[in-house]
């Protein structure tokens, strides 16, 4: 049997005209009786009779109007032929086949709340529930001055975060992603991220080939608990080193990340497994900052630790060892200090790893090296003016030239950066910044792990002309070793640049 369903006639309105005028004709009885009578009632009685009709009226209309609602929300039901009333039936009953009221019984408004409400709304689909981002940067890089090139064994004026830094060249396009994300469940979560913007080097006679497609992230989010705050991370992303290792490039203020903290895993991806777990304290601060318009470093939780193959990004693995990596940080808010809207920012990370450096008669090494570091970081957010500073110091592979070989040896070095937030500006909102960086050890993600010496002044600004479009501005003073073994001394320059970054 069918659950009890309210039963209408096909034309609606006909059907509720009916049951009003049966509830009008039952209500009126006692009137129109007393009206054939003698007329000895006194006026207080006759008054009497007009207010209860008039109550017995508004609870008619009341009746009326819930029955309108229902046949306009409710799904449309089976007609049921229903007889007219006969001539001196005192009202029509709207009955059921599992449960009939009295015969001759009124609709009741008991019966009106237990009529079926309406259907819920399909569910999306997991596909449904996707969307598509993206962003993409373009470069325009001048050395104005300094070693441009130089000869064969001595260092030329390039970087580590942008292979376009270099004479004969005008603009190039630094990354062009689409990020295709979404909740499959309350469960499971996707991040997928191709990079469109790679390049691949070798392709007749060395030439470079630009333009190629490179996987970035490819990870699924499990959540075990309903409020989110720890999740596990399956697949391709980014390694807990380092806060600015941490950030999207499209959210950093400086074009590049610095040699220190980026040579620790260059891509900054790694394959393997990640928990992360965020104190809902901590979440509510990083909201509000977020809201606020600061350049946070993503969703990677106060506290993480992970396993990763350890040979760095889109790279085979070459050993049997997991690269264990750990981090940690910490908002502090400062209101009780005076300082209202203020946060700093605290935490460190460590890395445990041995890796197989490549090396230019190709292949990789034969032996496995060390590759460990520990490091700390501190941010004091902008309001107006903040400071952001990372230090890490450790042992991994380094080519010495006196041995000609890949040795274990120490490395150090980090960054401070002072930067402002000017949400109102003439052109928008306005961050300006100067970076200073400095760096002393190997550069395993390079051919046969060459040695870096870094030391670089940068200034800049950022200003947003539209949410959707960013441009910022750079000017640096350089010392830097080329990562390249057969090449010495540091090459000192000029540079200008200039990057506009569009996001959709």
């Amino acid at each position: 049997m069918r659950e009890p369903d309210l039963m209408f006639r096909q034309n609606g309105q006909t059907a509720i005209s009916l049951i009003a005028a049966s509830f009008l004709f039952s209500a009126s009885a006692p009137a129109i009786a007393q009206s054939m009578a003698p007329a000895t009632l006194s006026e207080s009685g006759e008054a009497r009779t007009i207010a209860d009709l008039q109550r017995q009226i508004d609870e008619l209309k009341a009746i009326v109007s819930a029955l309108q609602t229902q046949q306009a929300t409710a799904p449309a039901p089976a007609v049921v032929a229903m007889p007219s009333p006969a001539p001196g039936t005192p009202a029509m009953a709207v009955t059921n086949t599992a449960q009939s009221p009295a015969a001759g019984a009124p609709i009741t408004p008991a019966q009106l709340a237990a009529a079926p409400s309406p259907a819920k709304p399909k569910a999306k689909a997991w596909y449904e529930k996707l969307r598509l981002r993206g962003y993409t940067q373009m470069r325009f890089n001048q050395i104005v001055s300094g070693d441009a090139n130089a000869p064969a064994g001595i260092s030329r004026l390039r970087t580590i975060g942008d292979g376009e830094v270099r004479p004969d060249n005008n603009f190039s396009f630094r990354r062009m992603r689409l990020i295709l994300q979404g909740d499959v469940n309350d469960h499971l979560s996707l991040y997928f991220q191709p990079d469109f913007a790679a390049a691949v080097s070798n392709q007749s006679a060395g030439e470079r080939r630009e333009g190629t497609v490179s996987l970035r992230d490819m990870y699924a989010d499990v959540f075990p608990f309903d409020d989110k705050s720890f999740r596990i991370r399956l697949g391709q992303s980014k390694v807990p080193f380092g806060w600015e290792n941490l950030q999207s490039s499209s959210n950093r203020l400086a074009l590049d990340r610095t040699d220190a903290i980026n040579s620790a895993a260059s891509g900054e991806r790694d394959l393997g497994v990640v928990a992360y777990y965020t104190p809902p304290k901590v979440q509510k601060i990083w909201d509000r900052l977020s809201a606020d318009g600061q350049k946070l470093f993503g969703s990677y939780g106060a506290f993480g630790f992970g396993a990763f193959n350890g040979q760095g990004l889109n790279r085979t693995e070459g050993n049997d060892g997991v690269m264990l990596v750990g981090l940690a940080t910490w908002p502090f808010e400062l209101d009780g200090l005076g300082l209202d809207g203020q946060v700093f920012e605290i935490g460190g990370s460590v890395m445990h790893n041995r890796i197989r450096s490549e090396i230019r008669t190709g292949g990789l090494s034969a032996a496995s090296y060390k590759d460990e570091r520990a490091g700390i970081h501190a941010i004091l957010y902008p309001q107006p003016i903040g400071v952001q500073a990372e230090w890490n110091w450790g042992t991994g592979p380094e080519f010495v030239p006196a041995t000609g070989r890949i040795e274990e040896r120490p490395l150090d070095g980090g960054y401070v950066q002072v930067m402002g937030k000017i949400d109102k500006s003439p052109i928008g909102p306005f961050y300006p910044f100067a970076r200073w960086q400095y760096y002393r050890g190997g550069f395993k993600a390079a051919i046969n792990s060459p040695r870096l010496e870094t030391e670089e002044l940068e200034l800049g600004f950022e200003f947003q002309l539209d949410s959707a479009l960013e441009i910022t501005t750079t000017y640096g003073f350089a010392k830097r070793k080329e990562a390249d073994e057969r090449r010495f001394g540091q090459a000192e320059g000029q540079i200008l640049r200039v990057q506009a970054q569009w996001n959709y």
